[in-house]
């Protein structure tokens, strides 16, 4: 039974194997610390918090969300600490709520590892606070015990890191919110809130547990609804499955619980002894290709849950082992003999046996998710689908905006032959930097520059023409800053096709008079849009949305033009004017901090393969695969030339 507990109320653990679960309404740090029996943090080390999310026995989640977990191994903690705090804090400079009362009230649930509720605790009556010590675990002769807490500090994380009586409160609640910013600026942006019945619940054949290793640590979807239950979508298998060593089932039932008027396809059914076929749309949504969004993002969570789990039963198995040899060789009558090489022997046996689990488990995942992205890639409408896909050969302007639009592909180091695509909405909500520098990626450090700098445009240009290509016709307009010219050969294509709204613009009074333009028509439409008054907008202006292809910055750029381009950073995108730059972050060094912000407030990707993107899950790194065209294709002219079609046949 569940202990629904209030504050200042405890209640004991029935074991030391747990899992911390935070829900809240708006993205939150999650973090914890370590006291000894006068419950003081004696130093930096004694905290688990994003820049250093695991300590021994603890592990928390590496980004702000708002959704966690954080896995507590009781056992494993050292003697001296007698308390564990969990604490939560709003993060700063990111936008969002800066006190707890603006926001709904944080739900905690301490669970076993299979997700049953221990006890629950919500944070309710706060006001002013910008951080909160939520529960406490603590040692009470011999056993653990949990109690409510609920202490807000209105000064925020170095108030209440001081107030554990930790030296340097402030100086180390600075680097965690700095820690926090990274960490968003890396992170793909989750897709919009679904209901729990649109969640993804898998069978497989088996049961999920790996072994005692624990489930992945952090952290729920953070675009799940809160809710004051265990979620039910947060493991990448279902438990309740067919009998071990019985096909692999890949229908996913609980997707089709809120199905629109239109169901999504379901799978035939499977014959006796085979395994029932993945289907492509098989997910909830008011179309395909909303159905088909909405796939693509469950199998890029169950993926990086699968992983999740993989490596946290892997360095679980790790830990048991040292753990144990440890124990056996702190008695002195085993160092001698064949006693020490025997406790050897078995803990690397053992833990050999729980790698092995966990590594089956997880080729079952994979092989589960590789069927379904192989029936899901071919059925991919062209703004999903990579340049290689043949929905390109026959792709015709559409009259409506699709959902979103693919990037390139992400994989991770477990199977990187499966590709997940990275698909962001639209209308775009976050500017797109291509990162052209050669400090920014190992698979760079030997390229030659002026070949990574083409690399980087060529890049730039293939987003810019996917973009003109599902826009409807006339609804889309790419300007080009060009200070040097120097991207003339990438540029060619759109230049060629006619489909820019002017020449790329060269040199100062180029750069000058393309920034004006622009942030003229933001000015504007914030004005009209803010009194009322859209129809008094001037009928020269061009209300459709712009994109800004920026080439080589900073050169070219004097202060005026980098403000204006910060500017059209922050406030165009809520007023339909986006970003696509193509920089090397050393070139702008000179301006120090000042351009933090905005490279921060960009999405970057690189021209080449690099790890630096995170999913809003658990954190990995994922691999990112720029996408590129068929070696000799010309589906690239093709899909500007229909484009150019398209804006005569209907005038524009």
């Amino acid at each position: 039974m569940t202990a629904e507990l209030v504050r200042g109320q405890n209640h004991t653990l029935p074991q030391t194997r747990l899992e911390i679960r935070v829900s809240a309404g708006s993205p939150v740090v999650a973090g914890a610390t370590l006291g000894d029996e006068n419950g003081v943090v004696r130093g930096a080390e004694w905290i688990a918090h994003p820049g250093s999310p695991q300590l021994p026995g603890l592990e928390v989640s590496q980004q702000a969300a708002a959704g966690h977990r954080l896995a507590v191994d009781l056992d494993a903690l050292p003697e001296t600490v007698h308390r564990v705090t969990v604490l939560l804090a709003l993060p700063v400079g990111v936008g969002g709520p800066t006190r707890f009362g603006a926001t709904a009230a944080p739900f905690i649930a301490v669970t076993r590892i299979d997700g049953t509720e221990i006890a629950t605790f919500t944070l309710t009556g706060l006001d002013a606070e910008s951080a909160v010590s939520a529960l406490e675990l603590y040692r009470r002769q011999g056993a653990w015990k949990v109690r409510a807490v609920g202490q807000g500090y209105a000064a925020g994380l170095a108030e209440m890191l001081a107030d554990q009586g930790l030296a340097g409160a402030a100086e180390l609640a600075a680097s965690i919110q700095e820690a926090v910013a990274r960490s968003l600026a890396r992170s793909v942006a989750p897709p919009p809130p679904r209901t729990p019945e649109g969640d993804r619940v898998r069978q497989a054949s088996g049961p999920s547990d790996p072994g005692p290793a624990p489930a992945a640590p952090p952290q729920p979807p953070a675009a799940t609804p809160v809710q004051p239950a265990a979620d039910p979508g947060t493991a990448s298998v279902s438990a309740s499955a067919p009998t071990p060593g019985g096909p692999i089932n890949y229908a996913h039932p609980r997707r089709q619980h809120a199905a629109p008027p239109t169901p999504p396809p379901t799978a035939p059914p499977a014959q006796p002894g085979q395994a029932a076929q993945p289907v492509a749309g098989d997910a909830t949504g008011w179309s395909m290709d909303e159905r088909l969004y909405n796939q693509i993002w469950g199998m890029f969570e169950d993926l990086a849950r699968a992983a999740a789990a993989y490596r946290s039963a892997v360095d679980f198995a790790e830990s048991r082992m040292d753990q144990e040899l440890d124990r056996s060789l702190s008695d002195p009558r085993n160092r001698i003999g064949g006693a020490g090489d025997r406790a050897r022997e078995e803990a690397r046996a053992k833990r050999d046996e729980l790698t092995a689990r966990a590594r089956e488990v997880l080729d079952r995942d994979l092989a589960q998710l590789a069927a379904e992205a192989a029936v899901v890639e071919p059925a991919l409408p062209a703004a999903y689908a990579g340049w290689d896909n043949p929905v390109w050969h026959a792709h015709r302007i559409p009259m409506e905006l699709p959902m979103a639009l693919r990037l390139g592909d992400l994989h991770l180091p477990e199977r990187t032959g499966l590709r997940i695509p990275l698909l962001v909405r639209l209308p775009l909500e976050r500017g797109i930097w291509v990162d052209s520098g050669r400090k920014a990626s190992e698979a760079v450090a030997l390229m030659d520059s002026d070949r990574l700098r083409r690399l980087a445009m060529e890049t730039a240009v293939l987003h810019a023409a996917r973009l003109l290509a599902v826009y409807p016709p006339g609804e889309f307009s790419v300007h080009v800053i060009d200070p040097a010219g120097s991207a003339a050969g990438p540029l060619a294509p759109l230049v060629d096709a006619g489909v820019l709204a002017g020449p790329p613009a060269a040199g100062p009074q180029g750069v000058a008079s393309v920034l004006a333009h622009l942030t003229r028509r933001v000015d504007l439409v914030q004005m009209a849009v803010r009194a009322g008054a859209a129809d008094s907008l001037p009928p020269d202006l061009d209300t459709g949305e712009q994109l800004l292809v920026v080439n080589d910055f900073p050169h070219g750029f004097d202060d005026r033009a980098v403000t204006q381009l910060r500017y059209l950073a922050d406030e165009g995108p809520a007023v339909g004017v986006h970003l696509l730059m193509v920089a090397d972050r050393e070139d702008a060094s000179a301006y120090g901090p000042v351009l933090d912000p905005l490279w921060r407030s960009l999405l970057r990707i690189t021209p080449v393969a690099d790890s630096h993107l995170a999913d809003p899950w658990v954190g990995h790194a994922w691999t990112y695969e720029p996408p590129v065209t068929p070696p000799g294709s010309r589906v690239l002219e093709q899909v500007l030339a229909a484009v150019t079609a398209a804006r005569k046949a209907a005038g524009r």
